[in-house]
């Protein structure tokens, strides 16, 4: 590895340029800011939140004292000639769910080719890109986010958990075709997390009932994803490969 992107031990992300899809809110925004926190400088990607992603870039500069932060909607061309580097850790966390969780028979082919054109098509373009141009030779690392659902196999997210399960299984592949560049890529599948996704079209009563059955006792916080992906894109993060991490305080085993 560069000596300009060793770690630090008190910015291990020092000298490492980040990507993150869906910076604007929840997961998203809240792993660029914990990237930001351990050094790395950060690229807010956007689709229609530029105002969102502008501000949170101005923000995470203001606390750096330096031009570390920027808010774009496309990804590697830019991100490469704002910071003068190439990329070490692209993560992608833009998402849909339907917020009606109906059942496979009630599902739209509107609605099914939305959540595949996000969920799956998204993650296959991300993937795509990042196996090209990201650094080879050691800190490469490509994230992405799947959900727990693929173990909970709920009713209600049938096409979602699908989308997501397409996504699972071309980064185990991706991993192995990966072999020799010294670029990891894996899955971090959240559970329960409050945001305002998980939040759209459930009673309190739903909610509740979703911390009980943890057995942590609660409902998921953006920050507890956030520093498992920080911890993947970090150094000692490099044996953990081709792998799919449930991030779920247990929900689901």
């Amino acid at each position: 590895m560069d000596k300009n992107t060793r770690s630090s031990s008190s910015f291990p992300l020092a000298g490492r340029v980040a990507i993150v899809t869906g910076a604007t809110r929840g997961i998203g925004r809240a792993i660029a800011i914990h990237l930001h926190s351990l050094g790395a400088r950060v690229t807010l990607n956007y689709v229609s939140s530029s105002s969102e992603a502008e501000l949170l870039a101005s923000e995470l500069n203001a606390s750096s004292q330096q031009n570390s932060a920027i808010a774009i909607n496309n990804l590697f061309d830019q991100t490469e000639q704002e910071f003068g580097s190439k990329v070490h850790i692209l993560i992608n966390c833009a998402g849909v769910l339907d917020p009606k969780y109906p059942s496979l028979s009630e599902t739209t082919l509107e609605d099914f080719e939305k959540t595949f054109r996000t969920n799956t098509r998204g993650a296959f373009v991300c993937c795509k890109e990042a196996a090209n141009r990201v650094v080879r030779g050691g800190g490469g690392r490509i994230i992405m986010m799947s959900t727990s659902q693929v173990g909970a196999l709920s009713p209600g997210y049938g096409v979602y958990t699908a989308s997501k399960a397409a996504v699972e299984t071309m980064v185990r592949v991706l991993a192995k075709e990966l072999k020799g560049s010294q670029i990891t890529a894996n899955c971090v599948a959240p559970g329960p997390v409050a945001t305002e996704m998980f939040y759209a079209g459930k009673s309190d009563e739903t909610v509740k009932m979703l911390a009980s059955a943890c057995p942590m006792g609660r409902i998921g916080e953006p920050k507890d994803v956030a520093e498992i992906v920080g911890f993947l894109a970090g150094d000692g993060g490099e044996w953990i490969n081709g792998q799919v991490i449930r991030t779920n305080g247990g929900f689901v085993v």
